[in-house]
């Protein structure tokens, strides 16, 4: 199968390349913003595939011929992050996200993957199913939630396959700096005998790098289960044992100043994701 990856360069994208090649028998066709020489430092795997360099903000009449006409498409291209308040998300990322998707689908693409986020859902507490309605607080949310709907409408005049992906906390090498996982890391590089956090009590999702990854691709290459399927452990976990199990793990002795700062406002205080969809995939 000829597969199209969009944002490869990215966190989740390097990872995505890494184990569509593992199984050996697809050609991949891989996509970022980056130059080649750059996009091969930050994924030295990307020599296995056929790299386009491609800016999406830059509009191509016939995006499906000029990326070499995929079987399907893993559409992970999203700029901005972890900016979720910016308005870049609404003004750029949403008309141009949504003008690719569409010129693909029109030109003859039938079988995309797109990642979404669990910021669609906004505060709703508890476990989250895919029946739940979306109130989004963020930008980056509603951008989300509204590309996921225009999509959803393309459905009505074009026949394809769309698997909505809605992303819970990733976690591992390579990510934002902003990030808990990247804080953590730094806390050990620097030894440093302190770390500062908020109290932590706060329930999350969280999944390794490696594992979004392989449901990303195990989601793409089938099409019995379609339609918006929560990526997620399916397991709530506080901030704080996180943290506890990440120095633990590494046998690093650190003071936890717990409070330092404030619980985020833009995050509900406890949710996790319910991975019934996911589990029919995956097994």
């Amino acid at each position: 199968m000829r597969i199209l990856i969009t944002g490869a360069t990215g966190f989740i994208g390097r990872h995505v390349v890494e184990y569509l090649l593992s199984l050996g028998n697809h050609s991949l066709i891989t996509t970022a913003m980056s130059s080649e020489k750059d996009a091969l430092s930050l994924c030295p795997l990307l020599k296995n595939t056929n790299y386009i360099s491609k800016n999406l903000d830059e509009k191509t009449d016939n995006y499906y011929s000029f990326f070499l006409t995929p079987d399907c498409v893993i559409h992970l291209s999203w700029r901005g992050l972890p900016n979720y308040d910016e308005l870049f998300h609404i003004e750029h990322n949403l008309p141009a996200n949504y003008y690719f998707i569409k010129n693909m689908i029109q030109n003859g693409l039938s079988d995309i993957t797109i990642a979404g986020t669990c910021f669609e859902y906004g505060l709703l507490n508890g476990c989250l199913n895919e029946e739940m309605p979306t109130t989004p607080v963020t930008v980056y949310g509603l951008a989300k939630d509204t590309l996921r709907k225009f999509v959803e409408t393309l459905q009505q005049q074009y026949s394809f396959s769309v698997k909505w992906l809605r992303v819970f906390y990733p976690y591992g090498h390579g990510q934002s700096e902003k990030s808990l996982w990247t804080q953590l890391e730094q806390a050990i590089i620097n030894k440093r005998e302190r770390f500062d956090m908020s109290l932590g009590e706060q329930l999350r999702d969280y999944l390794p790098s490696e594992t979004v990854a392989e449901y990303i691709v195990k989601v793409a290459l089938q099409n019995d289960v379609t339609g918006i399927i929560n990526c997620c452990s399916g397991k709530p976990l506080s901030v704080r044992k996180f943290v506890e199990l990440f120095f633990e793990e590494r046998s690093y002795s650190i003071y936890l100043n717990r409070g330092f700062y404030p619980y985020p406002k833009y995050e509900p205080f406890a949710f996790w994701g319910d991975n019934a969809k996911l589990k029919r995939i995956i097994g």
